[in-house]
């Protein structure tokens, strides 16, 4: 553990795969179990830059939803379409 601190402290990106490769290459015989474990307990997290896919791109337009205030009291009262492309079958 004193080593995973000390190597952490040195490169805080460091993860669980490259904290036990850093570990083997030192001579200790660590897997990245062990190692994701013993960071997990002394509370060490890696810092990186996390991707962002859930964000909305300022310049994409936000569609308004036009049933909303729509009572939908009936069958066939409201259809929807599924425009997604499904590539032809070879053949």
């Amino acid at each position: 553990m004193t080593v995973i601190d000390e190597t952490f402290m040195e490169c805080p990106w460091y993860g669980s795969r490259q904290m036990a490769r850093h570990m083997r290459r030192a001579g200790h015989e660590v897997g990245r179990r062990r190692a994701r474990r013993l960071m997990a307990k002394m509370g060490l997290t890696p810092i990186y830059q996390r991707p962002r896919t859930s964000d909305p791109h300022p310049q994409h337009r936000v569609y308004p939803y036009l049933l909303r205030k729509l009572v939908i009291d009936r069958p066939n009262h409201v259809w929807c379409a599924d425009v997604t492309y499904s590539a032809p079958r070879p053949g």
